[in-house]
Order: structure tokens, then sequence, then C-alpha cells
């Protein structure tokens, strides 16, 4: 037996039971080119949610088809990471602390990580993304979230805080990504700064749709879908509530269409975001919808790779969420005769997340049991109805009845520290238990760069470089939101604004192959700059 298909079937074994073990596939394209990665995130998501959504199902999952092995999902500071800092590890092959997008970490603390040099705090660190668009690669990104949330801003960013969003939003404006599809629409115009964003993307070149049936038509090279203010829906609740969005399927297949049109092939990434969310809640319902959906996307994924051959594919999850279990308390003595229809049939009832139910809810609650019908909860006794109607957390409280009703049990609304799935795909795809730093060094040797020597040529200190070069520099901070480097020298001015890919000298603007970053202290930008610098 291969080493590959051993560690498959040892975590099918251990992880996964019986059900859905499927023997993965021996044999797989190989190329002498390799062109194009597909990196598919499914946010906050246990193994768990995992199973449970393949018995929802009642079949295996386009996931199972390509389990290569397990990823350690730990940051810099703690053993349970946030999305920011996962985000972070999985784009640039860099450990950092919670909040931070590309960055390196200022606090350290677990152990064997240790850096020697604190100077290297906030520092920026490129990402795939940028390391494809060097090579000339189209790129991609895609999040059923905000656009600007931290998993796809950690693939497209570099801010001290995931909070930032209008800095996120502008950056990705700035980095010249050739499709962009999600939520996060609120950030583009309604903004501190008073920049239209959207409007520079229209400039831009970009095909600009909202809707499911725009993107469908959509045609050209450049296309920015934002589909919603903040969220997408969820998938199980999306045709009763938000019939115009499109499926993340759906985005993944055009997105793919466009960008594999370049003939120096492309990288995409893909977030299932709001697994995450509905993790949060424990609502069971949601992290059933989209990890479905999520699995949809990634069929479509491996189903280009297998034509094209020169595709890799990889699927993770950031980190787990909920600490969900197939079992509890209540199954304690009798979870050797639990059959699996007492666990799935209350789940079916269901037609809405909690988030979806709740939109229904009048201000007094007197449609509470129509609502909580919804959500599977069709025979509530009048105690039951009397606890929701005064409920201080009705979501809360939802979503614990249809747990103990199901059998399954959680043990947090937060994250979780537990090492997780790897999937992959197609030439020179990851196996094995890694960290998930290697995953991005594996893409980028895949895709023909080196991630730390492109740190190295995007992300130069400002100040260092121009002093050295004799210049008197500042940092102006005159407009609030909009820190700009500047640099003077006898009758030079250099002007280079903070989130975006330009630079101005002596009042002629011209574009840079990254983008500048002001990590709240000091000011890092292109090594091409010293280009401008007589």
């Amino acid at each position: 037996m291969s080493k590959k298909l051993l560690i498959t079937t040892l975590a099918c074994i251990i992880l996964l039971g019986s059900v859905g073990c499927t023997e993965m596939k021996a044999e797989q394209p190989q190329t002498e080119s390799p062109r194009n990665v597909i990196m598919m995130v499914m946010d906050g998501t246990s193994s768990g949610a995992i199973a449970l959504a393949r018995w929802y199902k009642g079949r295996d999952l386009a996931l199972d088809q390509i389990l290569t092995g397990g990823v350690r999902t730990y940051s810099a500071e703690s053993a349970i990471t946030d999305s920011a800092a996962a985000a972070t590890a999985l784009a640039t092959g860099n450990k950092t602390d919670e909040h931070y997008i590309g960055l390196l970490p200022s606090k350290i603390t677990t152990p064997g990580k240790q850096d020697e040099n604190p100077k290297h705090a906030l520092m920026p660190v490129a990402n795939v993304l940028e390391g494809a668009k060097q090579v000339g690669k189209a790129t991609g990104i895609i999040a059923t979230s905000e656009i600007q949330h931290a998993t796809p801003a950690g693939f497209s960013t570099h801010v001290p805080s995931r909070k930032q969003k209008e800095d996120i939003a502008e950056q990705q404006v700035y980095q010249g990504i050739d499709v962009v599809l999600g939520g996060g629409a609120v950030h583009l115009t309604n903004r501190k700064d008073q920049e239209d964003l959207q409007k520079i993307i229209k400039e831009k070149g970009y095909q600009w749709v909202n809707t499911r049936s725009e993107l469908q038509k959509a045609n050209g090279p450049k296309i920015w879908g934002s589909f919603a203010e903040q969220s997408l829906a969820y998938d199980i609740d999306r045709p009763a509530t938000k019939p115009s969005e499109p499926t993340l399927a759906e985005m993944t297949n055009k997105a793919i269409q466009t960008l594999s049109k370049d003939e120096d092939g492309f990288f995409l990434f893909v977030e299932g975001s709001k697994i995450d969310w509905a993790a949060h809640n424990n609502d069971i319902v949601g992290m059933i919808s989209d990890v479905l959906a999520f699995d949809e996307a990634v069929k479509e994924a491996v189903r280009f790779a297998e034509r094209d051959g020169n595709t890799m594919v990889i699927a993770v999850t950031d980190h787990g969420n909920s600490g969900i279990s197939i079992g509890n308390r209540q199954t304690s003595r009798s979870y050797a005769h639990t059959p699996v229809e007492s666990i799935i049939q209350p789940l079916k009832k269901a037609q809405r997340t909690i988030e979806g139910a709740l939109q229904d809810l009048k201000p007094d609650r007197s449609n509470i049991k129509q609502v909580a019908k919804q959500y599977g909860l069709d025979h509530l006794s009048n105690n039951e109805v009397r606890m929701l109607i005064n409920s201080n957390h009705v979501g809360a409280d939802l979503s614990a009845m249809l747990a103990e009703k199901a059998q399954l049990g959680f043990t947090t609304y937060g994250h979780t520290g537990e090492d997780v799935f790897l999937y992959a795909y197609g030439p020179s795809h990851p196996t094995g238990f890694l960290e998930n730093t290697e995953l991005p060094e594996k893409m980028a040797e895949f895709m023909g760069f080196n991630l730390e020597k492109l740190s190295q040529s995007l992300f130069i200190n400002a100040k260092d470089a121009f002093e050295k070069q004799g210049y008197i520099t500042k940092i102006d901070h005159s407009k609030k939101y909009n820190p700009v480097f500047v640099a003077t020298k006898r009758d030079i001015s250099i002007e280079i604004p903070a989130n975006k890919n330009i630079i101005t000298v002596n009042g002629k603007q011209y574009p840079l192959r990254g983008i500048s970053i002001f990590n709240g202290r000091d000011f890092f930008v292109s090594e091409q700059v010293k280009e401008f610098t007589p």
C-alpha cells in the first residue's frame, strides 16, 4: 500500500468511521508545465460537521475522493487560531497573531516558534496571490462573506487588524485581482475617506455585476461581483430569502471559466465563509448547508482539474469551531445502538438556518411557532413556546433545542484547536500531515516563485530606502484615513499613498508592482521605487 493511500485509509478509519471511506484515486494527472492553483477554504469546519453533512446527504462527498492528509492549525500565540492568523499562515507561510493579516507576529508564545529579531514584528509578507500576479498569472478571490473578511483578506492584503475593512477593500481594489466575487459592497462606497471604490473598479475596466443572472452573462476578462451589502445568504436560505444571489459553485465555475483564458495560468482562492458563522451560533442547519455548498464548489474545481491536467486543487479548513460531536450526554449509554435516522431526521425537517428563520420573526414573537417550524422544531410544548417568547437569546435557544432532538453536542461558541483534514488533487498536490504554513510553500513552488524572496522584493522599509539615498522623509497624516509617505530631495518630491500601487514623482503618477503598506508605524513599498530615486 502506498504512503498516500495509507494516510487516506487511516484518516477514514480514525476520523470518518466506516461510512464514506472511499479509496482515493491512485492515478492523477502529472504535468511538466505547472500552471494553475485553486485554493479552497471552508472556514471554521470541524471534522464532525463534515461527517454530519455526509450523513445528511446520504452519500459520499466530493471531498472524500481527494483526502490526502491532515493539517496543524495553531497560531504564533495560541493553540487555537483566529481566522486572520490562520489565513496569513495559509497564504504567506508565516504564523502570526490574532487579527494580523499578512504581517509577521509581535507576540510569539507557541513553543519552538520564537523569532530572534523583534524588528520583524508587523512586517508585511507576500502571499501566494501576489506571487501568482508577479509571474504573470490571472488571479481571483471568492467568498460568501464580505470579500473584505479575514480569510479572503489574508490572501490579498496586509493590515494590523482584520477590522480595518476599508483599508482591506482599498488594497483589494488596487491589487489588480482579475475576478472578485462575494459580499461587502458597503465597504466600497459607504467609506470614512469618502472614496468611491465602486467607481474606481469600473474605471479599472471591471465588468461590474450584482446578481446571479448578471454573473452568468458576464464574459469580460475582469469581473467584480458584489452581491450583498455584507454577507451572502446561507445556501439553504437562498431560494427563499436571496434568490438573486449566486451559489458558491456558480461563482467558482464562472471564475474558472474567466481565469483559465489566461495563457500563463491562474491562481484562484475560494472560501465557504459562513460555515464558521453557523458554528459560532451552534447552528447545525447552517453548518450542514454550507459544507454541502462548499463541496459542490470543490466538485467544480476538481472537474476542471481533471480535464485540464495542469491544475493543483487544495481544500482545507483553517481551524475547527464549536466542538461539534455526533452524540452527546444523552447518548452516553445508548451510543452503540443510536440509529443514523434518529440523528438526521430532525435536521431534515429544517427549511432554514437560524439566520434565515429569524428574518421572519415578528417583534412581538407572536409567530414563534412558525419560525421554529422553519428550523425543524415542529412540535413545541407550551412551556417551550413561552420560553422562546421570553428568551434573551432566541437563536441560541432554538439551536440548542434542535441539537438536543438530534442528539448532537457542542463544547463552545468559539474556535477549537484540533488538527484538520487536508484534501488535494492534481500534479504535485500536497500529502501527509503538514503545518498550515507548508501549504503556501508548495503552491508557490508549483507556480514558480519563492515567497521569501518575493517579500523582500515587494516590501522594503520606505524610510530606510529613501534616507539612504539622501531624502528627507515623513508620513503625511493630513488626510485622516489616507496616510501618505513623502520623500523630498532638492527639486524632487515623491509621494506614495498607503493601500495603493502608485507612486507620484513631481506630480506625475506611475504604477508600482505591489501595494504600499502602512502598518501603523512604518511604510513598506516595492523595491521598484528605487527606479525613482536618483
